[in-house]
């Protein structure tokens, strides 16, 4: 669906060049909900407008649908773009349209029919939960409200890729939630591609389907959401992870328990149907061992249960090295703490 190969984008500065992405390599297939994350500064703005040529690499290929990006110009990007809705943080809407003349606005310059820009708009309305919306104003509208007009207003032209660049960072947590549900209904319903700019584990955690690291403008790591947050391989999707799932212990915790004779302390992450089975009651009837929980998490990836645990593990070193044999057997991935 979308191929970036090879991407960088250096930009000309009174300091000299600053190189904001850095041979780049993505794949991100069809009906996908892919998540971008880094810090401020990572380079994943620049990214995602590079994706529609808002920004225009400095090397490298960005193919939507087997076309070339960076090949286009003019009314031939235009075009293309037509195919690839955005929605904005800030929203972007004209004040000095209704909600329906928000919607409008894309087909108007795509030269559709007036009589299809109202059929189109009469579709959408509902959609995104407008329907006595059509004649308000964006002051006349909440910021949850706003950005469901933005929505609408990507998904006019009947695109086949909606790219969202921190399109809920501006919303508070329940409008946020809201609009991750919205997005979740519109993937499912229309098979839509959807790339997510974010900063917040918590939005990629909700709604994606993939996930890829950015770091100091470069991919560090990415795959499917269930096996980056199971075994992350980087120290920041570790940082990210712990943001949403916190097993770090105190200093003092670690002191205390380092006096502790025999004994081990581990994170387990488990996914799926495990979370419900007897897993430390199988530790210490089969293998003799005292399990001390010092910490537990459990939440969702999209609709999958995932969670984490930090257990201080006391026994012979035998025992201990069981115990491990037993909980990977069953799937679990174990870090030694200490």
């Amino acid at each position: 669906m979308i191929y970036i190969k090879n991407l960088s984008k250096v930009f000309k500065t009174p300091k000299g060049p600053f190189t904001a992405l850095d041979n780049i390599d993505l794949h991100i297939p069809k009906g996908a909900v892919y998540g971008i994350i880094g810090l401020s500064g990572a380079g994943k703005s620049t990214l995602i407008r590079c994706m529609n040529m808002l920004e225009k690499p400095t090397s490298g290929e960005i193919l939507i649908n087997g076309q070339n990006m960076t090949q286009l110009s003019g009314v031939a990007l235009r075009k293309t773009r037509q195919k690839i809705g955005m929605i904005f943080q800030h929203f972007n809407l004209l004040e000095s349209r209704t909600v329906a003349g928000n919607i409008a606005f894309p087909l108007e310059i795509a030269d559709w029919p007036k009589h299809k820009i109202a059929e189109r708009i009469q579709q959408l309305l509902p959609v995104v939960g407008l329907e006595d919306k059509a004649n308000s104003y964006p002051a006349q509208l909440s910021g949850g409200q706003k950005q469901r007009v933005g929505i609408a207003r990507a998904l006019a032209t009947n695109p086949s890729v909606l790219l969202c660049d921190e399109a809920t960072s501006a919303l508070d947590p329940q409008t946020t939630e809201s609009i991750l549900e919205l997005l979740r209904e519109i993937n499912e319903k229309f098979n839509l591609t959807i790339v997510i700019i974010t900063h917040e584990m918590k939005v990629i955690k909700e709604i994606c389907t993939d996930v890829a690291v950015i770091d100091q403008a470069q991919i560090v790591e990415h795959g499917p959401i269930e096996s980056v947050f199971i075994n992350p391989q980087s120290n920041i999707a570790k940082d990210f992870i712990a943001s949403v799932f916190p097993n770090k212990l105190s200093p003092q915790l670690l002191c205390e328990l380092a006096q502790h004779s025999n004994s081990q302390i581990v994170t387990v992450n488990f996914l799926g149907s495990v979370a419900s089975e007897p897993i430390i009651s199988d530790l210490i009837q089969q293998y003799g061992i005292t399990v001390n929980i010092l910490h537990g998490n459990i939440d969702r990836l999209r609709s999958t249960l995932f969670g984490t645990l930090t257990l201080e593990l006391q026994g012979n070193t035998e025992s201990i090295s069981q115990a491990h044999e037993y909980l990977k057997s069953r799937n679990l991935k174990v870090e030694v703490i200490k």
